[in-house]
């Protein structure tokens, strides 16, 4: 009986012709045609398919963020917090330290507590620092403790706005595709990936370079000028003294000229600057509008305070690298913590505490690992590794042509659509293609061979036992689809396990060999067997099957 395969072709060459498209024009089809037209068709390819450090040349870079820093300036706060609160309940002490503040920056020494103030001490504590355990120690002492959650909190927070920095930084230096991410292998380290940058010393000197953060006094009321132009005529040609014009943007404000610049009008001294940024973090008021929380250190708490205190419905001005980010009305006096409020949206309150995180990094960073692969390196991985694939997939597709006869051109064309979509993949995904990746890519060439060979060798025995063509294709996906899916899917596992643990090249070869293996079960299942069901159509009764 012949089968209806009509809706069967029309989805396989739908699936061609999709992952042709994202072979050769992507997500973004005018940038790759332009790209071909400039450069050929293999610059449009690029377009899409990104390479890595290992094929495109580039620096490699492992840091460690010393994390304990980050914890030490938390418990210098609060060790002056602690005094202040404690001088304020009469509450006598004699002093507050950290022991071995490099090791265990989270504990914190108090001495000298009459032990009738035990109670006082408790409340403070209990009250004001509820984020520290307080344990009695020997000779009066106590032991003051961050607690295991937040110790850990600020450790990972730490990690996050470094790579949060490093990756504005590293913005400056025009890098596509960088990779900047947490490196699974060991604690607080950072992974650095940038394809087509073989300076280390200049990308040493932008990630460790100190974006400047001020707060200043905003003059006229907050207004924003269009124009330097219309400052000076504002004020009759002459500034004042103590004022400067900077230009800049808000995210509250809609004025703008034309290039979308405004600019302010602001002192010439800030109230305090990114050095006494301790946080800055999106959350909401009472009323529920997005707004940020920003804490200073205790110096500079107490310079905003006064700050602050003599200006009072009047405007501060945030200003990151000489560039106003935001106006803001101070609505009291804020001491060592306060919020910027203002039209704003949950994504830019998100974007305004990174701005604002950005001046400093939390913590020094260390180097662990630094490497250079140069172009010439990366054109010779591209090419060998090109080439291994190819030699590879007419070495197997040769094979079976050799010795399963016509059905071997079956087995082929379902290889050359299996490495069609897994580099349409590749092109609409953004993923980058590395040399552990072209791995990946010929490793899915050799399971799909595995598929056929199963499946065919299953057809054979059933034509051997004296079934006939149709009844023998039937029976022979039907017997090896279960062998088929249990070594795909336990390969699969294996790759997400590389990729959840792995680093960035291990990622590449994890995430080509899982896509490729469920494109090779569509391939080597659903597009062979359209493919023997349209011989099998053909044939006469009782012509053999040539496998």
């Amino acid at each position: 009986m012949k089968k209806n395969l009509l809706w069967k072709v029309i989805l396989i060459l739908a699936t061609l012709v999709v992952f042709v498209w994202g072979i050769f024009l992507g997500t973004d089809p005018q940038k790759s045609v332009e790209a071909m037209k400039a450069n050929g068709i293999v610059a449009g390819i690029q377009q899409n398919i990104h390479l890595g450090l290992d094929l495109r040349g580039g620096t490699h870079l492992i840091l460690q963020v010393r994390v304990n820093e980050a914890v030490s300036a938390e418990t210098d706060q609060t060790i002056e917090r602690l005094k202040d609160s404690l001088k304020k309940k009469n509450v006598a002490f004699g002093d507050i330290i950290k022991l071995d503040p490099v090791n265990t920056p989270q504990k914190i020494t108090l001495r000298g507590v009459d032990l009738s103030a035990a109670g006082d001490l408790r409340s403070v504590v209990q009250d004001q620092f509820a984020e520290y355990d307080l344990t009695p120690g020997a000779e009066g002492s106590w032991l003051i403790t961050l607690k295991p959650s937040v110790f850990e909190s600020i450790k990972k927070r730490a990690v996050e706005q470094a790579i949060e920095t490093i990756r504005n930084r590293i913005d400056q230096l025009g890098v596509s595709e960088p990779i900047i991410q947490e490196h699974g292998l060991g604690e607080y380290q950072i992974l650095v990936q940038l394809p087509g940058v073989d300076d280390p010393a200049r990308v040493k000197e932008v990630m460790q370079s100190t974006a400047m953060l001020e707060i200043r006094q905003g003059l006229d009321n907050g207004r924003a000028y269009n124009s330097e132009q219309d400052v000076y005529a504002a004020h009759g040609g002459i500034l004042p003294s103590d004022a400067v014009i900077i230009k800049g943007k808000s995210i509250g404000s809609k004025s703008a000229n034309e290039n979308g610049d405004v600019f302010y009008l602001i002192s010439r001294v800030s109230a305090v600057s990114g050095r006494d940024l301790r946080s800055a973090e999106a959350g909401h008021e009472e009323s529920g509008r997005p707004d940020v929380i920003f804490n200073l250190t205790r110096d500079g708490g107490d310079r905003f305070y006064a700050f602050t205190s003599a200006h009072v419905g009047e405007p501060l001005a945030i200003v990151l690298d000489g560039k106003v980010q935001e106006i803001a009305n101070i609505k009291e006096a804020i001491r060592d913590s306060g919020r910027i409020s203002g039209s704003f949206t949950d994504q830019q309150t998100k974007d305004l505490s990174m701005i604002l995180r950005s001046g400093a990094l939390p913590a020094s960073i260390k180097y662990l690992e630094e490497r250079t692969v140069g172009p010439s390196l990366g054109a010779d991985s591209i090419q060998k590794g090109v080439r291994a694939a190819i030699v590879g997939m007419i070495a197997v597709m040769a094979f079976m042509l050799i010795y399963y006869g016509f059905a071997g051109i079956n087995a082929d064309l379902a290889l050359i659509l299996n490495l069609v979509i897994l580099l349409g993949f590749l092109g609409f995904s953004g993923a980058t293609l590395t040399l552990p990746g072209i791995a990946g890519l010929i490793l899915t060439v050799g399971m799909g061979v595995d598929s056929n060979v199963l499946i065919f060798e299953r057809i054979r025995e059933e034509l051997r036992a004296g079934k006939t063509p149709p009844s023998a294709v039937e029976q022979g996906f039907g017997h090896a689809w279960v062998t088929i899916v249990d070594t795909h899917v336990t390969t699969i596992v294996s790759a997400a396990i590389l990729f959840l643990f792995g680093t960035g090249p291990v990622k590449g070869f994890a995430v080509t060999l899982t896509f490729g293996l469920l494109a090779n079960l569509f391939t080597a299942v659903f597009v062979s067997r359209t493919i023997f069901d349209s011989i099998l159509n053909r044939h006469q009764h009782g012509e053999a099957l040539s496998i």
